[in-house]
């Protein structure tokens, strides 16, 4: 029935900082749209066919999560560049790596992987398919 994850919903107390992060961090795009209803102007994270719609934090739009928290998600990421190239783009940003490199099992096999922190303290991992 499901093919694909379209976009979910990360929910921030610190806008500024999130987009700083995935931004020029992760190297997403921002995407300003309308959407809604009623319309109101709202903020995404675009990367390859998906984005990450933003909520802050008790300003959330609805429908919404039951439980909208900052810092609740753990997403993996599989990297557009070898995973040597994203840490040393982390190492640049001055981006501290939480664990890693390490060998977990993706989606789609064996990953090789790093874990950052994002600046709501949500746990995402950088990877690369082995």
């Amino acid at each position: 029935m499901i093919d694909h994850l379209d976009h979910l919903v990360l929910t921030t107390s610190r806008p500024a900082a999130c987009i700083d992060f995935y931004t020029r961090v992760l190297g997403m795009q921002l995407e300003r749209f309308v959407g809604g209803t009623p319309p109101v102007e709202r903020q995404a994270l675009k990367f390859g066919h998906q984005k990450i719609n933003l909520h802050v934090q008790g300003a959330e739009f609805e429908p919404k999560a039951h439980l909208p928290v900052p810092g609740a998600l753990d997403l993996c990421f599989i990297a557009a560049v070898p995973l040597d190239a994203a840490i040393a783009r982390l190492a640049a940003c001055g981006w501290p790596v939480v664990e890693g490199p390490v060998e977990r099992t993706g989606a789609t096999g064996k990953i090789r992987s790093v874990y950052v922190r994002d600046p709501d303290l949500n746990l995402i991992e950088i990877s690369e398919r082995l």
